[in-house]
């Protein structure tokens, strides 16, 4: 039986970390570049960490091009025709350490390769020196072997070595092959319960990493010393785990990149991609992409599924710079001087995927191209250096390499999401521009946001307009409202009129000495057992008043296609300027006659005949409306608690749309459809970042709203009219937004709509399990009768 420790939870893998790479702009393979990343990692070893032993590393690797030269001399030792190097692939293998378990791995690695039609030209052991590793280190130690793999005679497969120009179409086919295979391994030794894990299977590139303090790498691995090892790039690595474990599996570089940070949104991004695998298609695959899924290995770091990510675009036909500006973009919605067809670029990418934000230096590599990007806000250190023989050395500090200042041409570093790359293979540097130019023009972005993008700000929706239906001769139901939501007399005057008195958020003292919610002999709404994380460790908040320049609140609403394609229709969208919707918007949104922006409204209630125990019954209900809807073809789905009287009580709003959302993901239906919330239970910032947080795209919170109104009506909110003290406390609320999103370095709602950035406290697992998929909770409690009584 095996223990798990009580506090830890494999979610919250992270790390921070040194990486960069080294490459010849002609593509020239040496050994040369091989040392020189070597001595880099080396060099960043201060950015690592060591355990008790003071010889087990976080981990450490280098990823570059296959040694053409090296595995010629292992074809011919394996009797092999050396000719076969030009089609050779190399599956880097961490095999089982007990022999029979080993045998069981390998088996299946090979019954994949001819199930796909490759050729198994034998097996390797790679050559390692285990005498250095810290004690921890050498006990986990992997048999580390090598396959080698061929490509079929007659499939037309090209060589990329010899000078010769790559038929990059069969290449990309090879790729492919193996990226399928790879996953079916991984299924096929997951099922089995093999601790067998392939650090790279590819035709281009090969992976060397371990559970390394950075010297002791080259020392590890004899390969690296072997002056046959010849490359024209190196990514280098050397890494810092935060909240995790260190294991062999989790040292970078992964196949595709390697990362300095944190992915702010991760949880998010996993349950957003997990949405739209029923949705992927792609002429690249056809029926064999389900094959490729589940896309994110859940065992993995944050790093290991945005590599996850970035290996299934690339593989899926996307350019690697394209991919990695999809994943990681930089910051266009409030930058002026932006290129327009760029804009419009970053805007149609933010139709297929919502970015996967947080502090991050990325260094990637397709085996032709290598390169590095930093985050939207430049929260990580990125310099480099160009010399007079086409050198570029790019890493997380400078000097980590000498070089020879006269021959330095040019030096600098990497601006918040910028990028600098190298093609080997056309020989040539890409600076920023030069790559963005190229990615804005490939397709009409532009054109086709024109046609297809509905933006609500420019229809000006709500000139004209009463800004609220409300009458003095609705405030007997106003109070009943009030009284049902648990909107209490402190809630109204410290925060709903204070919010609208100032447009901003109230402030309190520090310090909070309220019971926890479910200890409190009072009843609480439901927002009230979740609390807000923040940034910490080397997880940097941001300053959202400092940083408005690269934070938006920009709101997209309607169905989304699968993100492997570009197509003009994936660019039809509604997009409001924020979550938080006035009422003309709303009832404009969800009265539109566009086939493409049909509304069904789902009654959040249920019947106070059923008592406490119906709570759970109706949530189930509602999932299943939700989901008939969405097969109706509904794409805005309107949750209304509106109608609470003596015989319907509302159902929180929060559990609502978190059951929803989660039901919709299990069902494979989720990218369908986005959700309004038509809400009373909203009034204080935490409750819509509560709602934001598990998937509502946009909020009417007509209590609120209402209420607001009563004040203006009574006077208590001296020198302002109805639109003035709706718009402050709009603005109040949008700002609150802003700052809860910094707390965790998060500069985008679309990232952190769905995030589930909370930890629950009192909750049962029956409650987190139906509706908080993924959410922490150390310390459990109520469940559905419980919450259905108060």
């Amino acid at each position: 039986m095996s223990l798990r420790a009580p506090l830890y939870n494999p979610a919250e893998e992270h790390d921070a970390c040194g990486v960069g790479f080294v490459a010849d702009i002609e593509g020239r393979a040496s050994h040369r570049i091989l040392q020189m990343g070597l001595t880099c990692v080396k060099c960043v070893t201060h950015r690592g960490a060591v355990s008790a032993d003071a010889k087990t590393g976080d981990g450490a690797g280098i990823e570059t091009q296959l040694p053409r030269r090296l595995f010629r001399r292992e074809l011919k030792r394996l009797g092999v025709a050396e000719s076969a190097v030009e089609r050779l692939a190399v599956g880097m293998c961490f095999l089982p350490q007990d022999p029979t378990q080993r045998d069981q791995a390998k088996a299946i690695i090979e019954h994949e390769l001819e199930r796909a039609g490759l050729v198994r030209h034998g097996w390797r052991h790679v050559p390692v020196n285990p005498k250095g590793l810290g004690e921890h280190a050498a006990a986990t130690q992997p048999s580390i072997q090598q396959v080698l793999i061929g490509w079929p005679e007659g499939r037309g497969a090209a060589s990329s070595g010899g000078g010769r120009r790559p038929d990059t179409v069969a290449e990309d086919d090879y790729e492919r092959r193996l990226y399928l295979v790879r996953r079916q391994v991984e299924r096929a030794v997951a099922t089995a319960g093999l601790d067998c894990y392939l650090p790279s299977f590819s035709s281009r590139t090969v992976v060397y990493k371990g559970l390394f303090v950075a010297p002791q790498l080259a020392e590890f691995y004899r390969d690296l010393a072997d002056p046959l090892y010849e490359t024209a790039l190196c990514v280098f690595h050397q890494r810092y785990s935060t909240n995790t474990f260190p294991n062999w599996v989790l040292a970078q570089p992964f196949r595709m990149l390697g990362h300095n940070g944190e992915i702010n949104t991760l949880l998010g991004n996993q349950n957003w991609m997990r949405a739209r695998e029923p949705e992927l298609k792609s002429p690249v695959w056809g029926a064999e992409i389900q094959k490729l899924l589940p896309v994110i290995q859940p065992a993995g770091s944050d790093s290991a599924k945005l590599d996850n990510a970035l290996e299934l675009l690339v593989m899926s036909g996307f350019d690697i710079l394209h991919a990695m500006t999809m994943l990681v973009p930089e910051a266009w919605q409030q930058m002026p001087v932006m290129d327009p067809d760029l804009r419009a670029f970053y805007e149609f990418q933010a139709c297929l995927s919502e970015p996967w934000d947080g502090p991050a230096a990325l260094a990637f590599t397709d085996g032709r191209i290598v390169g590095a990007t930093l985050d939207r806000n430049g929260l990580r250190p990125a310099r480099y250096k160009v010399t007079k023989d086409g050198l570029v050395v790019l890493g997380s500090e400078v000097g980590i390499v000498e070089l020879d200042d006269a021959a330095v041409i040019e030096s600098g570093r990497l601006g918040p999401g910028k990028m600098l790359a190298v093609d080997t293979t056309n020989k040539i540097l890409l600076t920023d521009e030069v790559i963005k130019r190229r990615l804005a023009h490939q397709r009409p972005y532009g054109e086709w946001l024109a046609r297809q993008m509905v933006r609500a700000e420019a229809l000006r929706i709500n000139e004209g307009k009463p800004a609220l239906a409300f009458s003095s001769e609705t405030w007997p139901e106003l109070t009943r409202w009030q009284k049902s939501f648990g909107l209490n007399a402190e809630d109204l005057q410290l925060i709903v009129k204070a919010s609208a008195a100032t447009a901003k958020e109230p402030v309190g003292s520090m310090g909070d000495d309220a019971p926890l919610a479910v200890l409190s002999s009072k009843p609480k709404v439901l927002p009230a057992y979740f609390k807000q994380l923040f940034a910490q460790v080397t997880n940097p908040p941001i300053d959202p008043l400092r940083e408005r320049l690269v934070m938006s609140i920009n709101t997209g609403l309607g169905a989304r296609g699968s993100m492997l394609e570009e197509t003009e229709p994936h660019a039809k969208w509604i997009k409001f300027g924020s979550p938080v919707l006035t009422e003309p918007e709303f009832q404009w949104v969800t009265t539109l006659a566009d086939p493409a922006f049909q509304a069904a409204r789902l009654p959040v209630l249920f019947p106070v005949a059923d008592g406490p125990t119906g709570l759970r019954p109706a949530v189930e209900r509602l999932c299943r409306a939700a989901e008939s809807a969405v097969d109706e073809g509904k794409t805005l789905l309107v949750l209304s608690d509106r109608g609470v009287d003596p015989q319907q009580a509302a159902i929180p709003m929060l559990m609502a749309v978190g059951a929803v959302h989660h039901h919709l993901i299990r069902q494979g239906k989720r990218m369908r459809c986005s959700f309004l919330c038509e809400t009373g239970a909203t009034w204080d910032i935490h409750h819509y970042a509560a709602l934001l947080g598990y998937g509502a795209a946009a909020i009417f919170p007509y209590l609120a709203y209402a209420t607001v109104a009563r004040l203006v009506e009574t006077k208590e909110l001296r020198e302002l009219d109805l639109a003035a003290a709706l718009h402050q406390y709009k603005k109040s609320v949008e700002d609150g937004i802003l700052k809860i999103m910094s707390k965790m370095g998060i500069s985008l709602i679309a990232s952190y709509r769905g995030a589930q950035i909370f930890e629950a406290i009192g909750l049962s697992r029956e409650v987190l399990d139906l509706c908080f998929t993924g959410t922490a909770c150390k310390l459990t409690g109520i469940g559905f009768p419980e919450l259905g009584a108060e």
